[in-house]
């Protein structure tokens, strides 16, 4: 018989460093990729993978991710699957949730609810592509307590990460470091380290002995990659599952491996502009592996006039249903379903959400435009970033961000 499985998705997070994006919502629900929200990358892995009791726990600004996944991730109940947001419900008392593992020590009843023999517990705001199968195979194979998936990355970057230091045989767990600046490189890669992608398979008996542990511990952080983890790692009883090592169908060796925290307006960016090469270093067009997200009943998108330079174009971008790209130039950027480009505007590397509106002869330049802003008739973000800074949000790399509907001046 199959060991069943059930997943948690933890979906809480505030997301901080990612506002004005996160002013009115949280992090995994902010969109990515035109069609997309955050948590459709990972509800996409573990429904591709057959895991389809998933439960995802919300916190901070939840409305619009509940929304999302109400509208979006309905499974068939005649099998008794589902995908279902769960707020903090203080069952344990009159508080919120504390951390990430305090967050499943209030949710316990949707665990003794299933049974399974093991609990899936992944992270909502990474962008990649995983079976989460093989994983949990090698973790049934290992009879460890919990396994963390890890990905490779240059000794030199380890103090960006949570590290995972393994010992000779590669697997066991020795020490799960936050940023370290004297990491050990990897037995078989001295010049590389595991940096813990926060996502975890636990045996469920290990999972829930941990966390009743953590709970009496007045000092802990009640978070699973800073107090769970090095706990189960002291006792011997964790290993690590190499990324590297997944193969997902429909993966090339261009995209094989790919995973992505955007955590920062910075990376956010970034893995946005991974999406758009000729031979991306994402490939959102893998159909055998494909990312599921809510399909409106929008018109394809359109492209208008040629007359001179008045030439609807997009050259180097991603367009999606119902935009309008009308006697202007898209370029190296980023389009959301409803977007109106008018005539002789100009955009180029940018990333623009649901219903953005860009006037005649406006010009935009790398930046991040949040769903309904309307850029007015001959304005012009990214070209004087001083001027910018004076009104809008620039991150560390030159990139402006305007909010969900702020208002742009001329």
């Amino acid at each position: 018989m199959a060991a069943k499985v059930l997943a948690i998705v933890l979906a809480g997070g505030e997301g901080k460093r990612l506002m004005p994006l996160t002013t009115d919502r949280a992090k995994p629900a902010v969109p990515f990729g035109g069609m997309y929200r955050m948590v459709d990358f990972v509800l996409s892995n573990l429904a591709n993978a057959g895991y389809l009791k998933i439960v995802v726990l919300t916190q901070y600004k939840s409305h619009s991710l509940d929304r999302h996944i109400t509208k979006t991730w309905r499974m068939s109940t005649l099998l008794g699957n589902y995908v279902t947001p769960v707020p903090a419900q203080q069952r344990r008392g009159p508080w919120w949730f504390a951390g990430s593992a305090d967050a499943i020590y209030q949710s316990f009843n949707l665990i003794y609810d299933e049974q399974p023999d093991y609990v899936i517990v992944f992270g909502a705001d990474h962008i990649y592509r995983m079976d989460p199968r093989q994983m949990v195979e090698d973790h049934i194979a290992s009879g460890a307590g919990v396994t963390v998936a890890g990905i490779r990355q240059p000794l030199s970057t380890a103090d960006q990460f949570g590290v995972i230091e393994v010992g000779a045989d590669g697997r066991r767990i020795r020490a799960f470091r936050e940023k370290p600046t004297d990491a050990v490189g990897l037995p078989d890669a001295p010049d590389e380290i595991y940096a813990s992608m926060g996502n975890y398979v636990f045996t469920t008996r290990t999972l829930i002995e941990a966390v009743e542990r953590d709970a009496e511990d007045k000092t802990s952080k009640h978070d699973m990659g800073g107090s769970i983890i090095p706990m189960l790692v002291e006792r011997g009883e964790a290993n690590v599952y190499d990324f590297r090592d997944n193969e997902v169908p429909g993966s090339t060796d261009r995209d094989r491996g790919y995973w992505r925290d955007v955590g920062t307006l910075d990376s956010f960016y970034d893995a946005h502009m991974d999406l758009i090469n000729v031979h991306p270093v994402f490939n959102l067009y893998n159909f055998d592996w494909p990312i599921y997200t809510e399909q409106p009943p929008y018109p394809p998108a359109k492209f208008v006039h040629q007359w001179g330079e008045r030439v609807g174009r997009a050259v180097a971008s991603m367009v999606s249903p119902g935009a309008v790209i009308s006697g202007s130039l898209v370029e190296n950027s980023i389009v959301a379903p409803k977007v109106k480009v008018h005539s002789w505007a100009h955009v180029d590397g940018a990333v623009l959400m649901e219903g953005v509106e860009i006037g005649r002869h406006a010009v935009v330049r790398r930046a991040i435009l949040d769903k309904n802003v309307y850029v007015p008739e001959g304005a012009e973000i990214g070209v004087d970033l001083e001027r910018d800074r004076q009104r809008y949000t620039v991150s560390d790399n030159g990139i402006v961000v305007i909010g969900k509907g702020q208002k742009v001046e001329p």
